[in-house]
This record gives structure tokens, sequence and C-alpha cells, in this order.
């Protein structure tokens, strides 16, 4: 086992730099400060502000070579004293051992047979760190005069790592020393990997983190040397840029949410032990027990002795999984490509299709997302494009007509269209969208392709081309998607098949054969969240299990809402475009409305670090 004490070493340096003053290094920050509260950069710009930012932190990191602290010896070697710590503690460690699984990292090994559904980790509450340890530390005095702190709980968990890794008495010492020391999040990517991401949907969000962890970087360096409630933290004497994108990337990476002493709210936790389980495709099997106040994970599947003991981590896409989590997963079941859809304002016909949106519970614009597989769209999706494809007449018999109520019921379900026009416009409006932004990309998915085959790509590099070219390949699927579903619906109108017809004794059994809508649309809450801000985001809410309260737990990122349209709106103005229905004239009915969709793929918020 590596010693234990702690050295002034960087180790991405060799020695220390010269002394800098105190003004000069307050001078940068300021700047840096300054930079990264500006305006955002009007579009197309963003890049070459991440250039700018870059640049002053580089400056700084330059300034601070060799002042960062960390731990002699391998991360490995400090495992035993895991596992001591954590049996010493209360957890269970009987059942695994930490091992290295080569290109996976390192992980949870079983070092017996395992049972599926079999409680084998728990970990109790004294074990972790969470906000509330954090304001009943050495941190405390300083968070109780700062909103920001208050406010951000991920950032608390940062600065609480920092303090508590300078901190030698410190109870989480064991774990700080087992974490990594650097990270693949985008925060450690050089500047030509990060532009391997241009064009994806991921950079966006990749530029935000960083110019947003630059600046709280920066505010928190300035706070820490002026503020008197921060006099005593130990980060008055060293708190580098390293030491702060590797304590956001450890929090980012590890972040959960459990619930308070009281079981009343939930607070953001790093669990120690359990964080070592990598991911794959299947369910949540981890909670959290108040009556034994522990976090508890249950086997996802069978394990044999020497396996290693997966969890999973949630429906992320890998985008999500390569911005906060820093790898990108081949096998992903639940990779998806967002795009950003709404109804123009100035559409003649906008009132009417915001009431039939507002009916069904989606807004008028929305982030959705296309599925890496079949169908490639949702429910949700499905039903506004059909209203968005609408005809004058149809939104009328939505509104207004016979069981007018009871066909909101069927706009989620593929198997009651419209009308047959209808469906050929959505599918059409699908197959030309995925297309041309397939063609916002600068490469090919040939050419990634041959790329990825280079033995010399970095991590990284490697990394973000298979972002890329997975995103290629999700608009791929959709663009033939539409095609084929357009040529099936065009062959039933030339049929003049008869549409498909449901009886309204049926309406609450209504089933879409397809996997993602089972439901009519409005009587379930939609498993993409990210979908329509009308439907909340799950919280992680007690669910009963053995008689004991459980809090159902996945690795947690950050994400802020998305800021959309409520449906009271577009409410006030909807009788009055109804009852101009009969006077308008008759030759803009068969006008086309598919110009009047604007889409983008895009994630309106970055979700990590905003402030």
């Amino acid at each position: 086992m590596g010693k234990k004490s702690r050295v002034k070493t960087q180790k991405s340096g060799s020695g220390a730099s010269a002394v800098v003053s105190p003004k000069e290094m307050m001078n940068l920050i300021s700047e840096l400060l300054q930079k990264c509260s500006s305006a955002a950069p009007s579009a197309g710009k963003e890049l070459e502000e991440y250039i700018q930012i870059r640049g002053l932190v580089e400056k700084i990191r330059k300034k601070q070579k060799g002042v960062s602290i960390v731990f002699e010896g391998s991360r490995e070697d400090y495992f035993p004293e895991l596992m001591s710590w954590a049996q010493e503690s209360g957890a269970s460690c009987d059942g695994f051992r930490v091992a290295d699984f080569g290109t996976e990292g390192f992980g949870l090994q079983a070092t017996r047979d395992i049972k599926a559904e079999e409680l084998f980790l728990w970990i109790p509450r004294k074990m972790l760190m969470t906000v509330e340890s954090a304001q009943n530390s050495i941190l405390g005095p300083l968070y109780s005069q700062d909103r920001i702190l208050q406010a951000m709980g991920n950032v608390t968990l940062a600065l609480h790592l920092l303090c508590e890794r300078a901190n030698p008495a410190s109870p989480w010492l064991p774990y700080i020393r087992s974490l990594p020391q650097e990270y693949d999040t985008p925060l450690y990517y050089q500047q030509d990997e990060v532009q391997l991401l241009l064009g994806t949907q991921a950079v966006q969000d990749v530029l935000s983190q960083y110019k947003n962890t630059a600046r709280q970087y920066a505010y928190f360096y300035k706070l820490v040397q002026t503020h008197p409630a921060a006099s005593k933290l130990p980060l008055k004497d060293s708190f580098t840029f390293d030491d702060y994108r590797w304590a956001v990337s450890s929090v980012m990476t590890r972040q959960n949410q459990i619930p308070t002493e009281d079981g009343s709210r939930v607070t953001l936790a790093l669990i120690p032990l359990w964080d070592m389980c990598n991911h794959t495709n299947g369910l949540i099997t981890t909670g959290y027990n108040l009556e034994d106040d522990r976090c508890e994970c249950v086997a996802l599947q069978d394990y044999k002795e020497n396996e290693q003991i997966y969890i999973f981590y949630g429906t992320r896409s890998n985008a999500e999984f390569v911005i906060h989590n820093g790898f990108f997963f081949q096998d992903n079941a639940h990779d998806r490509v967002k795009i950003k859809l709404g109804v123009s304002k100035s559409e003649r016909l906008y009132a009417m299709k915001a009431e039939v949106l507002a009916r069904a519970g989606i807004p008028a614009s929305c982030i959705f997302a296309l599925h890496c597989n079949e169908p490639p769209i949702s429910a949700q999706l499905l039903a506004f494009l059909r209203v968005f494809c609408m005809t004058e007449e149809e939104l009328k018999d939505y509104l207004l007509g016979d069981r007018a109520i009871n066909k909101i019921f069927t706009l989620g379900n593929s198997e009651y269209p419209v009308s047959w026009d209808n469906e050929i416009k959505l599918w059409t409006f699908l197959e030309t969208r995925a297309a041309l932004l397939l063609k916002t990309y600068r490469t090919t998915s040939e050419e990634d392709r041959s790329m990825l085959e280079k033995p010399d790509l970095s991590l990284h590099s490697r990394v973000a081309i298979q972002l890329r070219l997975a995103e290629k390949q999700i608009l791929e699927k959709a663009s033939a998607s539409g095609r084929a579903k357009r040529l099936h619906f065009e062959k039933k109108l030339e049929e003049d098949a008869p549409l498909p017809q449901y009886e309204e004794s049926d309406i609450a059994l209504l089933e879409n054969t397809d996997a993602d809508a089972k439901l009519p649309i409005i009587l379930r809450k939609l498993e993409e969240v990210e979908e329509g801000q009308e439907i909340p985001e799950e919280e992680h809410s007690p669910f009963l299990n053995g008689g004991k309260a459980v809090y159902g737990m996945d690795m947690q990122a950050n994400v802020d809402p998305v800021q959309e349209e409520t449906q009271e709106k577009v409410s006030k103005d909807v009788n009055s475009a109804l009852d101009s229905i009969e006077g308008s004239n008759a030759t803009q009915k068969g006008q086309r409305e598919e110009a009047n969709l604007s889409a983008s793929r895009t994630e309106e918020n970055p979700k990590e670090n905003s402030e």
C-alpha cells in the first residue's frame, strides 16, 4: 500500500513555477470571472468564446503549476483502506472486492455467487458525503452566507470534497484517497478533442460546462480569499483550477439523490464503494432504506464468482454519459438525439393547434427525442406531429366535432391515424428533418468509421468520434423509418383503405403496439421526461419494499428544466380563432403547414454547473 502523506505536486508538470504574487493571481482571476460572466455569444461564436476562456484558464493553470494537493502512490493502493473503513462503518463488504477491469476501469468483482435481486451491498448514512454534512463541516459558515452554495448542491459537494481532502483528520479520507486523480469528462479534453464534437448535440453543453466551471472557480477563488466566513478554510492557501475541476468531475460522475434523515425531502450525496459499480443496461436496483438509514443495492442479475457486478445508471443518452460521466456506452439501449420542435406563432392556425396540443398535455414548443430503437419517435412526438400536420377541418373536428374529447386519447397511438394524408405528411417531415440534420455534421458516417480504425487516437478523441457517429446512426435510422412509413401510408391512401375506427368503450384500453406508448398519452406520465415541459420530471419518491420506505436511486446528473410555454398562454385566444373558422377563406384550407415548424438539434440549458 502506498504512502498516505500528501505532497504538493502536479501530475502533469515537473516542479513548481516561479512564485506568483497574490495581486497578479487575483487580477487573472478577475479577468476570468468577467469574461465568463459576459453576455452569451451570438450564434456560431460559442467556440471562439470557449477558446478565449480556455486561454485565460491555461494562464492561471501555468502559474498554479505544482501547487495542487494530491496523494502519493496509485489509486489502487488505497482500496484496502477503503474496504476496511467501509466494514468498520457498518457497510457490507463480504460479497465483492474492488478489481481492475481494463478498459472499463475499476469496478466491483463478485467473490462468491450472487443471485439476482439479492441484497449484497448497503452503505450507512454516516459514510455518505452530503449537502447536510457540508453544512455541519468547516464549510458551514460560508454555506450559511453564500447564496450560490445554498442554491447549488453539486457545487457545495465539490467544495466539501476539497476541504475534506485537505483535512488529515477527515473521516472521509479513505474514500477521497480512492477517487481517481483525473477524469475523462470534457473538462479534461484538449481543445482539438473538444473540436471533434462540433456539430454534435453535446457540443453546446460541453462548451457551457467549461464556461460555467471556470466562472464558478473564479467566483469561489475570490470568495475564499476575501470573505470572513472563509478565513479558516484550508482552500485559502491552495485552491487551483485543477483542484476545482477534479472536485466538480468527482461530484458530476458520482452524485445521487437520497432522502434527508426525516425523509421530508431529497438531498445530494456521494456514496462511497457503491459508486465503484460500472454501468450496464437494465433497471434501477438501488434504493434508500429510511428505517435502517442506509443505501441498499440488490443484484441486477445472477453473478458468478469473479464476474463484474454492474448497476444501471438510468436512461441516459450517450451524450449525457459523455458529458456527465466521461464514457461512451456502446450498447446503450436508451440512446437518443434531441430535437426542438415548435408550432410557429405566426401561423394562422397556431391557436387551434396549440389548444389541441394543450388538451393532450403537450406544449406548442417542446424538446423531443429521436430514439435508437424502434419506433424512433415516442407517443408524445407522434401526437405532436399529427397535430402539427392537421388541416383546418381536422383541427376543428378534434376541438368541436363528435367525441372530440375522446379523439384526443388516440393522438399518441399509432393504430389510429388522423387520416392517411396526415400520416404521410408527418412521416415525410420526419424523413426530411432527419436528413437535413445529418447534413449539419462536418464528416460522414463512413469517415467517422475510418477515423476510429486509427490506432493512435487518444481516448477522448475516440469517445468524441463514437458519439457523433452514434448520433448520425440514430438520424439515419429515423430518416429511413420515416421513408418506410411514408411509403406504407401512401399505399394505404392509394388503395383507399378504410381508417381504423375505435369504440368509445375502448378508450381506456387503447394500447399502442409500439414499445414506448402503452397507454393514451394523457393518461400516463411519459417515460421521456425530457420531452415536454408540462410533464414533470419524476422525483425519487418513496415506495414500499418489504414494509420499509425506500427511495429509488440512479447515478444523477443535475438537470435544469427546459423553459417552455404554458397551456394558459394559448387558451385565451382559441375561442376567437374557432369563431373565425366559419368565415375563413376556403382556399386557405389546403395551404401547407410544414414550413412553419422550427426544428433544431439542441438542449436548451446546460445540465451541469448552471448558475
